[in-house]
């Protein structure tokens, strides 16, 4: 009997902290039972933010005058690479002293903040004549515009035509200013006379 109470009053002595043993089991069972969440995917998307359709957009320079106009078709953004894309994108530089430069291609991109211009696909140069030169025509698939340098330059094949020529090259330099075009390798001319 002896024992029988023994027991028992140790029991009664271990009562009150059986519901906190209970309290610490059932967290224990809890915590295991629990799994962390997943870690959520930070991929970025390439998703398009905004579509402009008939872009017309003119650059001016410091005396208010137009230094550079640029318009396309279509024009949307991406913004996870801040990228502009262009859908039969024209780039005019007009100048006072001298016939503006026009060029278009099918497509092109700018980069942030339309600090250079890619042209792509059919792009075409056309320089109109003055009292310098005859008017002149650039051809190529692909073309870099910096437009505050009045600059462009390629390193694909170029074909540059006038009245009286044909020539072939691969890469060009076109600095507008200047009025000067390098055409930079492999040069081949045809002199087409006239009857």
């Amino acid at each position: 009997m002896m024992d029988v109470r023994r027991i028992s009053s140790r029991l009664r002595a271990w009562t009150p902290l059986l519901p906190l043993a209970l309290l610490l089991l059932g967290s224990y069972w809890l915590t295991l039972q629990v799994q962390p969440l997943p870690s959520v995917s930070k991929e970025v998307r390439h998703d398009i933010d905004f579509v402009v359709e008939d872009l017309s957009s003119t650059a001016l320079n410091e005396q208010g005058q137009p230094k550079f106009t640029l318009s396309a078709k279509r024009m949307w953004h991406f913004p996870d690479d801040d990228t502009t894309h262009l859908e039969l994108p024209r780039f005019v530089s007009p100048h006072a002293d001298q016939p503006p430069l026009n060029i278009t291609a099918l497509s092109g991109k700018l980069t942030h903040k339309g600090e250079e211009v890619f042209l792509y696909d059919n792009v075409e140069v056309l320089r109109a004549a003055d009292k310098r030169a005859l008017e002149r025509r650039f051809l190529t698939d692909y073309l870099h515009v910096i437009p505050d340098k009045d600059y462009a330059e390629t390193d694909h094949a170029v074909v540059m035509l006038d009245a009286n020529n044909v020539v072939n090259a691969i890469g060009m330099q076109l600095d507008n200013h200047t009025h000067i075009v390098k055409l930079l390798s492999q040069v081949r001319a045809t002199h087409v006379s006239k009857p």
